[in-house]
Formats: structure tokens, C-alpha cells, sequence
């Protein structure tokens, strides 16, 4: 008989305290993930086309800058507790003074991407790593979810400052025993509150129970806390007022029930709050997005101006976007492309100051090397190869050991496999090596698949020059080493069969004019040439909606592109989207399911530049292409 969940506790607790201290020794050590800045975002919205104002400029010796990072938690918790000497960024061990988080609820529900393009509307099923931020479904139930949540919970204990608060969003399904781990990584005496949001307006019926209306709202200090009572109070007057028994006038002050008429009252811990209503200013379509006026009392409660706040299961953004309005600071995460795509619009839409735009860096490599389970490179290879099926399903199969460990083959169908190491970045070099095996290694093939781990940043310009029909490019899950921590797991996957490998993208520009405005100035005119997806089949959509897609490539690529940034004076290293255009973005014209294509921006004159631009498709895929004039 299976153990029951209260059973299964103490091994939960005991496994995750056992995670959390093999995490904290390897940051002690100095072997830990660092944050790579993908991006510099300057939130200034084309709003026709024609930017003839002064770009937008940041100091970047500033000492701090706000943070959007993609990335599973976990590891992104990792990498603000190291900190990062290289880049000046200082670990945020102790800094943060409130993190407010709003988990999956263990509910079963499936959030699957909606996305709306011309005359077509797709359902985007979640991927291998984005599984885990969409699909609010854990494969050995509840236990899963709280060995999941446990860690996580614990590394934000050692984030927060010694007058910090966090407060975890939970609802029926699982908060009593999120509470209980609660209790555990802070103390049963650290409850401050349990906060009930209450939402009478949204829908709720049902002839069989009583229908749901409230979340709970755990908050809890580690040992100090803020509480800004003046800041959070709320009117006792007005409609409310038969509430209360109208007591003495001191001062010309009147009091009801004990409290002052003029200054209001400290809200109870029952907060009836709005849920987000369709045709609401603030609402981003976004499935679990949270009311500003919750985060708000939050932030305001138990924050002071220029605090850090955190959100590591970032969704929407509302918390980073209500941070960046009260003055804190802030850092929001989330697994998911399509949250970080909602949150970049929609913090540039609120005009948010500079912020940078991060990743986990070297993820791949500080995975491999890591992994008790792979040592050599051939060994992970030829797991990769018993993994890849291509878009027909067919499957792949290793040469044996007297050929390359990182070659395989698609059998009767004279395709290559090349796989590249984790330790690499896949380029140039790379896909010219793919291209010179598939035509002469034991006579030559087909085709070649390369399945790579890492990109190098102009990997669409490597593939625009190559113009090779005969090569296919595809990422490997950035999950997987995750996933193949044992042979069983391994297995597992192999059974399975829904590891998926992601279609690689480019762009195409066309070539930039430079036009001399003034003696000082010159005007750069940038256009969209084409947009392609290389493998559309590897983007998890059911099949009508994957020929929807085909037909839309086919009609108007450019269609797929979610924003587009550019950067006049790209340095190689850290990308500064000084403009920018995005779906939605209706102030340039009056569609909102198409970016702008062209671009005029004014720059100050140089004898040379190296002009970057950068796209970002509605499934999240990234490219850039880079021009020197």
C-alpha cells in the first residue's frame, strides 16, 4: 500500500534539506552558475516608425539594475546567491526584503499557450522544459510538487534579509501542506499572517458544493519585518461605517471602533479584491494573472522605497510592474518564454527605467561537467542519438564504437546525426563540419541533422551563408541533463517518447541605409526582410494547428514575430535594445497582430558601426542578425 502524503513527509523534508545543502556548498565553493546578461533593455516603444528623438541612454556603472531573467528558478536562485565578480553583479544573499511568489497550485489544470496570429489561432502545448511552468501537473501527484517546492522555498530563506518577508499565494489544493514546509524552513513562531483574497465577483457555481472564492496568502518573516501599517489603510467610513460604533470626537478627531476616522484603518486579514476582468486596463491575457491592488497592498505592507522585491515564478509581471511604480526595486523570474515575453511588453509599455534581460549562463556545461552519470562527451552523445526521432518519427541509431561517438544515422533514410558538445557553442565551424561529414563520412549522405546544445549569437547568419537545403539545425531540450540524473530516468524518457528537439530560427534584414541627417547626426533606415523556422514540425502543436502555421509561413512569415528590437552600436557582447516594436503595440498603427517592419532611428555619426537587431517569434524562439556599415 502506498504511503499517504503525511507518511511521506519527513522524506520530503529530509531530501530537501539535503538539496538545499548540496547547493549551498557548491555556491561556497565557488562552483556555481553564473546570470548571463542576454540583454540591456531600454524601454522606449517605436510610435511611428520614424524615431528622430535622442535613443535612449542608461548609466550602466549605476550600482543597480532591475532584472528580468528566464530560467527555471532553481537555478536562477543559484546564481543571485553567488553573485557574479565578472559582471559586478554581487550576490543577493541577505538583500532582498520581500519576495512574493505564486506557485503552480497542484490543480491538474493545463495551461497551454494560447496564441492568436492572422485569421489563425494556435494552442501551443507546453514543451519539456516549459512543462513544468504550464502544465500544473506533477507526475507522482502532490508528492512531486512539494519535493519541488521545498528547495525553492529554502533558497529563498537564505535571499531574504534579516527583516524580510515572503508571501506564498496558495489555494485548497495543496496550502495546508505547503504550510507545514513552511513551518519547517521558518518556523512555525515566523507566521505573521494567513491573508484570505477573497474574489465574490468572478465566476464560481456549482449544484454540488459550496463554489470557490478565496485564495490563501501565507505570509511569513525570518526573524525582523516591515510592516508600513499608514501605507496600507484602508477608509471605515462611507458604506461601511453602520460597521462601527460611532465613539467620542478627541481633538476634533472622530474615532470609529477604536480607530482614527481621518487616518483609516489596517486592512483584516480577509481582503476583498477584484479579481482581472477581461476588458480591465491591466489585463496582459495572461491565465493566472493577479490584480495590481493585491500586489500593491503586498509591496506597500512590507516594503520601503527602494527595497528589493522578488517574484521568481514571475508570470505576468505584476509584481516587478507594481514594484518598479512604488519605487522598489525588483528582480522577476520564470521558466516560461511566453510569461518573459508578457513581462518584457509589458514593463516597457508602464515605461519602466533600464533593465537587464538574463539567463542562466553555461548552463549546459556546468550541467555536463557536474553529472555524476556522464563523463565523456561520446558517452551523453549516444544517449542524444537514442533520443532524437526526426519529424516523421523515425528514430536514430549510434555507429558503434569504432566510428565517432557523436555521429548517428536515421536508418533508410540516408541522414547524418551530428551532435555538438554542451561545452561548445554551436556556429559556423560546427555546421561546416556537419556539411563536409554528411557529403563524404562512409560515402556521404542525404541530409544532416545537427543537434546542438548552446548557439553562438549569429548562428542565423551562419546558416544564411551556408544556404544549405541538405542541413537541418535543432536544440537539444535545455532540460535534459536535468532529466538524465540516472539510468532509470533515462529510460523513462526513451519510453516515452516526447523528447522533443526544437526548431532553430533566422532572420533576415534587408540592407541598411545610412542617409547623413546634419553634421552630427545620420539617419539609419532598418527593415524586416524574412523570418524562417527551420523545423515548424518540432513546435508542439496539435496537427490542424501545424498546418495553419505552414500556411501562414508560407503567406507571411514576418506574421510570427512577437517583437524586434535594434541595437545601433552592438559591442559583441551585451545586447541594448534602444528601439523596439511589438504586437500589441498600437500606437505606430492600428494592428495588433503585427510588429512594424521598418525602422527609421536618428544616431549620432560614426566613420563605422556594427548595427544589431534582434527578433523574438510568439513561441519565444530568439535570433539575431548583425550588419556592419
Amino acid at each position: 500500500m502506498p504511503l499517504s502524503l503525511i507518511e511521506e513527509l519527513p522524506k520530503i523534508v529530509k531530501e530537501g534539506r539535503a538539496e538545499v545543502a548540496r547547493i549551498l556548498e557548491r555556491i561556497n565553493s565557488g562552483n556555481a552558475l553564473a546570470l548571463q546578461t542576454n540583454e540591456l533593455v531600454l524601454p522606449s516603444k517605436d510610435v511611428s516608425g520614424l524615431y528622430r528623438g535622442e535613443l535612449p541612454s542608461v548609466d550602466e556603472n549605476e550600482e543597480w539594475k532591475n532584472r528580468l531573467i528566464y530560467g527555471d528558478n532553481i537555478l536562477v536562485m543559484q546564481g543571485l546567491l553567488a553573485g557574479d565578480s565578472a559582471s559586478g553583479l554581487e550576490s543577493m544573499r541577505g538583500k532582498i526584503d520581500l519576495i512574493y511568489i505564486d506557485p503552480p497550485f497542484d490543480s491538474k489544470a493545463d495551461y497551454r499557450t494560447k496564441i492568436t496570429l492572422p485569421n489563425v489561432n494556435l494552442n501551443q502545448k507546453p514543451t519539456v522544459i516549459e512543462q513544468f511552468a504550464y502544465a500544473d501537473t506533477w507526475k507522482d501527484g502532490t508528492v512531486s510538487y512539494l519535493k519541488m517546492i521545498y528547495p525553492r522555498l529554502a533558497l529563498m530563506r537564505e535571499l531574504l534579509s534579516e527583516k524580510g518577508s515572503i508571501y506564498v499565494h496558495i489555494d485548497w489544493h495543496v496550502g495546508h501542506y505547503v504550510k507545514i514546509l513552511l513551518d519547517d524552513i521558518f518556523g512555525k513562531n515566523n507566521l505573521v499572517n494567513e491573508i484570505i483574497w477573497f474574489y465574490d465577483d468572478s465566476p464560481g457555481r456549482s449544484d454540488k458544493f459550496f463554489p470557490k472564492k478565496h485564495d490563501t496568502i501565507f505570509w511569513y518573516k525570518k526573524n525582523e519585518y516591515i510592516f508600513n501599517d499608514k501605507e496600507i489603510r484602508v477608509d471605515i467610513l462611507g458604506a461601511s461605517k453602520e460597521r462601527y460604533q460611532t465613539g467620542r470626537t478627541l481633538g476634533g478627531r472622530e474615532y470609529i471602533g477604536g480607530e482614527s476616522a481621518e487616518i483609516g484603518k489596517i486592512p483584516e486579514d480577509v481582503w476583498k479584491i477584484p479579481v482581472v476582468k477581461g476588458n480591465a486596463k491591466e489585463n496582459v491575457s495572461y491565465a493566472t494573472q493577479k490584480p495590481s491592488k493585491l500586489i500593491e497592498r503586498i509591496i506597500k505592507a512590507s516594503s520601503n522605497e527602494n527595497s528589493i522585491v522578488a517574484d521568481f515564478f514571475g508570470g505576468s509581471g505584476t509584481t516587478a510592474s507594481v514594484a518598479e511604480k512604488l519605487g522598489r526595486r525588483w528582480i522577476s523570474s520564470d521558466i516560461g518564454k511566453p510569461s518573459i515575453m508578457v513581462q518584457r511588453k509589458r514593463l516597457i509599455d508602464n515605461e519602466v527605467k533600464p533593465f537587464l534581460y538574463q539567463s542562466i549562463g553555461d548552463y549546459q556545461k556546468e550541467a555536463f561537467e557536474s553529472s555524476k552519470l556522464y563523463k565523456r562527451i561520446g558517452d551523453l552523445s549516444q544517449v542524444v542519438i537514442s533520443l532524437f526521432c526526426d519529424d516523421s518519427g523515425s528514430g536514430a541509431l549510434g555507429f558503434g564504437s569504432e566510428h565517432p561517438q557523436n555521429l548517428g544515422y536515421i536508418k533508410d533514410k540516408k541522414t547524418l546525426v551530428y551532435i555538438d558538445s554542451p561545452s561548445r557553442m554551436t556556429g559556423f565551424a560546427t555546421l561546416k563540419k556537419a556539411i563536409e561529414l554528411r557529403d563524404n563520412f562512409l560515402g556521404g549522405w542525404e541530409k544532416v541533422v545537427v543537434l546542438g546544445w548552446n548557439f553562438a549569437y549569429d548562428i542565423s547568419s551562419a546558416i544564411n551563408e551556408l544556404n544549405d537545403s541538405k542541413l537541418e539545425v535543432l536544440v537539444i531540450p535545455p532540460d535534459l541533463l536535468d532529466k538524465l540524473k540516472s539510468k532509470a530516468t533515462y529510460k523513462k524518457l526513451v519510453d516515452s517518447g516526447k523528447i522533443r528537439f526544437s526548431s532553430l530560427q533566422y532572420l533576415t534584414i534587408k540592407p541598411i541605409e545610412k542617409i547623413n541627417y546634419s553634421d552630427e547626426l545620420e539617419e539609419l533606415n532598418i527593415s524586416l526582410d524574412n523570418y524562417i523556422l527551420l523545423s515548424p514540425d518540432n513546435i508542439p502543436l496539435d496537427d490542424a494547428d501545424k498546418k495553419s502555421l505552414q500556411e501562414l509561413m508560407t503567406s507571411d512569415p514576418l506574421a510570427l514575430i512577437e517583437y524586434w528590437s535594434i541595437d545601433p552600436d552592438f559591442d559583441g557582447v551585451t545586447f541594448r535594445s534602444k528601439w523596439q516594436d511589438y504586437r500589441e503595440n498600437t500606437a505606430n498603427d492600428s494592428d495588433p497582430l503585427h510588429v512594424i517592419y521598418s525602422a527609421k532611428i536618428m544616431v549620432p555619426k560614426k566613420d563605422k558601426r556594427v548595427v544589431c537587431v534582434k527578433a523574438v517569434d510568439v513561441f519565444g524562439f530568439e535570433s539575431m542578425v548583425k550588419e556592419e556599415i
